[in-house]
């Protein structure tokens, strides 16, 4: 029978040798092209983000970064490929915030939320703007509020479309003002804007990267932004807590996930050179000039983030009536 000290050396060597292949993996990552896979289609703030960062990643790491658009079922069609991908940091998804959403839109997932990934980091976040149409008769959220009240069902509220941040902001904000809305989702929010400039639709939370066109342009009026911080875009509007709706908050952002199994080692890697990224500043002008202030953080931190909105949207949906299909 082996002596205590035997049996403690012996256990140390074994956890020692657990180690060392995550260890020596995360030395010689990444050995090969990584991908990044966006699953929304180009041209948005997750396909910009996972480009500029993949463009660093390449001049860091000598290896190619290739970024593959796979769109469809709310970012459900490319995160499940990443999710069944090895886990060994060469397949990454740069996520956006339906990931969140989809457990409280969809019944039945091809994977599960939380447990199929290593959270990375947390990419950027894009403040959303409050913004209603020249022809309704207000000049601030409060007097948004007053007039809904003054008038119940006569208000409606635009998006681009079921489940996604700015129909569930629309949402949010109705159930925490006590408004009577009616919800009309549109093929993308451009595709919006006509009726909510000419009166059709009255209201809408939009991104500010989308919006600011128009704004600037004073086709419509920009009431408040969604973050706690204000837009760099926008600096003059307020946020929705400055404007008298204590607690509200919400965004849509973007975040890398690995697929579960993948060494702490490498994930840990991975997101100090993305956090590294994030905080140059051509990076962060970028992000900046297209409405999106750029992210940071653990690993650790941005999972509990996807929890944390998990739960908040869970919440929007139950309060809203809106069931999983």
């Amino acid at each position: 029978m082996a002596s205590p000290l035997r049996a403690l050396q012996l256990a140390c060597a074994l956890a020692v040798a657990a180690v060392l292949p995550a260890q020596a993996q995360a030395q010689t990552y990444p050995s090969k092209q990584i991908t990044i896979v966006v699953p929304a289609s180009p041209g948005g703030a997750i396909d910009l983000a996972a480009r500029l960062i993949g463009q660093k990643l390449t001049e860091a790491w000598g290896q190619p970064v290739v970024i593959d658009n796979r769109a469809g079922a709310t970012g459900i069609i490319g995160t499940d490929l990443v999710a069944k991908s090895p886990p060994d940091g060469h397949m990454l998804v740069l996520v956006a915030s339906s990931h969140a959403i989809n457990p409280s839109m969809v019944k039945k997932l091809p994977f599960d939320t939380v447990k199929s990934f290593e959270p990375v980091a947390l990419t950027h976040v894009v403040p959303l703007v409050l913004i209603v149409s020249p022809t309704l008769p207000v000049k601030s959220v409060k007097e948004l509020i007053a007039y809904g009240k003054a008038n119940p069902g006569k208000l409606s509220f635009a998006s681009s479309g079921n489940g996604g941040a700015p129909h569930f902001s629309g949402e949010l904000f109705k159930s925490m003002a006590g408004l009577d809305m009616t919800h009309i989702p549109y093929k993308g929010s451009t595709l919006a804007h006509p009726d909510l400039i000419s009166g059709r639709t009255s209201l809408m939370f939009d991104t500010v990267a989308a919006a600011n066109v128009q704004i600037k342009a004073d086709r419509l009026r920009a009431l408040a932004v969604t973050t706690t911080k204000r837009s760099s875009v926008l600096p003059d509007v307020p946020t929705m807590q400055e404007a008298g709706v204590a607690g509200y908050e919400t965004s849509t952002w973007g975040g890398l996930l690995a697929p579960a199994g993948t060494p702490k080692a490498t994930v840990a890697k991975l997101n100090a050179e993305v956090n590294k990224i994030l905080a140059m500043p051509d990076v962060r002008k970028t992000l900046q000039d297209n409405g999106i202030e750029p992210g940071s953080g653990t690993p650790q931190q941005f999972g509990g983030f996807i929890g944390t909105e998990m739960v908040k949207w869970s919440k929007v949906a139950k309060d809203a009536g809106i069931q999983a299909e």
